[in-house]
């Protein structure tokens, strides 16, 4: 089989993204197909021949990409590119509509909120991942939180906030409390704020990713994520920090955060935890796959954050991992998901 890994674009989760899109493309050749790791920003130029970018495992070419430790740089991505705010690259359509599949390995922005699963529907090209609808509905933590709440899903209080609107913000506010940009994933633009003098900067570096912001109450509690792969709850892995909070440089960068897969809870809240992601899963209209994460209190109670519908596939992501703990390797999974 022909398949696309589309990875990158023009989203601060980008090479994120082309970490996973790196992994996942090296499984799929070990699997006998043959594959592009093409980046939906910059796309290919002045290309004629399509089968000649297809790489094969015995080509001995892999891929590789690691996370650096700093998010990206868009602004000066767009400038060295020429392709300013086009979000699709040259070629990109034409290539995905030759292929027989796309591996969606995209992080944030078009690749996650269903613009791009919206526009591969009218082409009738075949993805994996959620649909539009799943996608858009997970992507935003606003109308997922509503959603949630509407099914007696235990989520933090909250606010959604203009930064554009809200001048005097930062004095009517409550802390402590959590910031995050509305629709960005990987911790990206997310700040615990412990008093009241951290408010404007955290405000502030939200906005350099959007300017409606989620405004959540800080839950102090054990961190934990479960993976659902068609329409069954992985073990839940606890997700334990050296230092600080889950924030971008402790996700991606390897050795900084303790992993536990199967997670050590009593099996009565675990089944609990995982009947929850399944709910929110199946709510929010989500597709073959997702990644829901959870902070359990001491006293037993557990709220969701959010899910993922295109999880993080890098070497320290966890749906891997806890996929691994019931047998399932790497490259199964990404054929397995390739067929979902």
């Amino acid at each position: 089989m022909k398949v696309i890994v589309l990875a990158g674009g023009l989203s601060p989760e980008r090479e994120v993204s082309l970490s996973s899109g790196s992994k996942i493309a090296n499984a799929l050749m070990e699997k006998g197909h043959e594959v592009l790791l093409l980046d939906l920003y910059l796309g290919i130029k002045e290309v004629t021949d399509f089968d000649s970018l297809f790489r094969k495992v015995e080509d001995q070419n892999p891929y590789q990409y690691q996370v650096p430790k700093e998010e990206p740089n868009l602004a000066e991505l767009k400038e060295a590119s020429g392709n300013g705010a086009c979000l699709i690259g040259e070629n990109v359509v034409s290539l995905c509509k030759y292929a027989d599949k796309v591996f969606l390995a995209l992080h944030g922005s078009i690749g996650e909120n269903g613009q791009l699963q919206a526009m591969f529907d009218n082409y009738g090209i075949s993805y994996t991942g959620s649909g539009y609808i799943g996608s858009l509905l997970a992507m935003d933590k606003g109308l997922s939180k509503i959603i949630m709440k509407e099914h007696e899903i235990k989520t933090p209080a909250y606010i959604v906030a203009d930064l554009t609107k809200e001048h005097q913000l930062e004095k009517t506010l409550m802390v402590p409390c959590v910031i995050k940009p509305l629709s960005c994933g990987s911790s990206v633009g997310v700040s615990i704020v412990r008093s009241q003098e951290e408010l404007g900067k955290a405000l502030e570096y939200a906005k350099r990713y959007e300017n409606k912001v989620l405004i959540e109450e800080l839950i102090v509690g054990r961190e934990f994520s479960v993976g659902i792969l068609n329409h069954q709850a992985l073990p839940l892995i606890e997700i334990i920090p050296k230092m600080g909070f889950y924030d971008y440089t402790n996700k991606y960068q390897s050795g900084m955060t303790v992993e536990v897969c199967p997670a050590q809870l009593e099996e009565e809240i675990s089944v609990k935890i995982q009947e929850a992601a399944l709910k929110v899963h199946e709510v929010l209209q989500v597709g073959f796959y997702s990644r829901v994460d959870f902070l359990l209190k001491d006293d037993g109670s557990f709220y969701c954050l959010e899910a993922n519908t295109l999880p993080g596939m890098t070497p320290t992501s966890l749906l891997p991992q806890e996929a691994e703990a019931i047998g399932i390797s790497y490259s199964e999974l990404c054929e397995l998901i390739l067929f979902g």
